[in-house]
């Protein structure tokens, strides 16, 4: 669950209790209002329907009993029942009752078994009458009731609208620092809005500008190094061939040639952190791939193409694509003496991926050797040519192209590496 969704839920949670307890009292208010109001009436009224009995014939008082009745209470010319038990309610009504027709004319009162308040009364005569009256219901009216529930939709409204705009800016935080970790040189946060937001957004700029300082210097320190080394190999080269001895010679000239070949590695790890720079524009797909696998096949390597004859063309760096894919080519033939480039469109991506039989890398360090100068000492190491760099600079080249590498294993053997590129 989000965060915005947890902060409305509780927003509204608060908010329906807070609504509830309010007119939970301000019910409870109107039924005391009511409650006083009817028993004010009912004493009045009692007060006159023992005037105009008191004053009736015997026989003519069940006549009129029908006339004197009223919604919620009536008379009966009989005593009440026995099981009557007392409440609050009977109470304040018998107090009021005893003001109107005076209290000798109450003989006792209760509530029925039914929930109705009874009254035992008397006429002038002496001759029983009951009082029955129902408490008193409050009913919301539909329309009481449709605008309880906008003002409850109101509110839960408000409520997403505030989690929504309280959490947005942790959301674009969170997009920058994701885009920060694909691209260093991402646009910087606007540094605008509330006070809390503006301030934070200045600081993640300011770590933002010293990550891509720390970065171009690292770059600038490894190009520089590597290239300065190009001139005393160059020395050393020349020296070598002119040594008598044919062995030591050899072996100079091995160790030059390794050197050479991780001065180049390192050249192209510094370029490769430029590789955002270059400009996105359309590219067919099938004809970049073919020609990288036919550039394989004529240096002699067994690496085939499965892809399907048309690829939509869609917007990419081809330089880097290049780089990428010939690296992953590369590493596969040399580790397993063959690959094969398998391509599966998708509607939302591009899934290129490079199979090989070769012997694997072992499951815990499948992340580990998409880090710079990370080799294997069992089976891709540097005595096969390894330079431990090729993998790392395909690594940041997918990042530059906004695409995922990601190396699996293979059931029976040998390594899959996945480039999911966005379409």
């Amino acid at each position: 669950m989000s965060l915005a969704s947890r902060i409305a839920g509780l927003l509204g949670a608060a908010l329906l209790l807070a609504y509830g307890l309010a007119s939970l009292a301000w019910l409870d208010d109107r039924l005391d209002a009511m409650g006083r109001m009817m028993h004010a009436y009912v004493g009045r009224d009692a007060a006159t329907a023992l005037a105009v009995l008191d004053r009736l014939p015997a026989a003519e008082r069940a006549a009129w009993l029908a006339r004197l009745a009223r919604p919620n209470y009536r008379y009966e010319l009989a005593a009440p029942p026995a099981d009557l038990a007392s409440t609050e309610s009977a109470m304040a009504l018998a107090h009021t009752l005893a003001g109107e027709v005076g209290a000798g004319r109450i003989k006792t009162y209760g509530v029925r078994p039914d929930g109705e308040l009874a009254f035992a009364l008397t006429l002038a005569d002496g001759s029983p009458l009951t009082l029955r009256v129902r408490p008193p219901l409050l009913l919301l009216s539909p329309a009481t009731l449709g605008l309880l529930a906008a003002q409850i939709a109101v509110l839960a409204l408000c409520g997403a609208a505030a989690a929504r705009l309280a959490t947005r800016p942790l959301r674009r935080l969170a997009d920058a620092a994701e885009r920060l970790g694909a691209d260093p040189d991402a646009a910087p946060l606007p540094e605008a809005g509330p006070r809390e937001l503006a301030s934070a957004a200045r600081a993640f700029n300011t770590m933002q500008a010293r990550i891509q300082a720390h970065l171009r210097e690292r770059s600038q320190i490894l190009a520089a190094i590597t290239h300065d080394l190009q001139t005393p190999l160059t020395r050393m080269r020349l020296r070598s061939e002119l040594l008598a001895e044919a062995q030591a010679r050899e072996k100079l000239l091995a160790d030059i040639d390794e050197m050479h070949s991780l001065v180049a590695e390192g050249l192209s790890y510094a370029a490769s952190a430029h590789a955002a720079e270059e400009a996105a524009q359309p590219v067919d797909l099938a004809a970049l791939l073919d020609g990288l696998v036919c550039d394989a096949q004529d240096a002699g390597h067994a690496v085939r193409l499965d892809a399907p004859a048309v690829i939509s063309a869609f917007r990419t760096k081809p330089r880097a694509l290049r780089r990428i894919v010939g690296n992953l080519l590369d590493n596969a033939v040399k580790f397993a003496g063959g690959a094969e480039l398998v391509v599966r469109p998708g509607n939302d991506h591009v899934l290129i991926a490079v199979l090989d039989r070769g012997p694997g890398i072992p499951a815990e360090q499948l992340q580990a050797v998409l880090q710079p100068y990370v080799r294997l000492e069992t089976s891709r190491n540097r005595d096969s040519g390894g330079t431990g760099l090729g993998l790392a600079i395909a690594q940041r080249l997918a990042q530059a192209l906004g695409a995922t590498l990601e190396l699996r294993l293979r059931a029976g053997g040998g390594l899959e590496a996945r480039l999911s590129l966005p379409a």
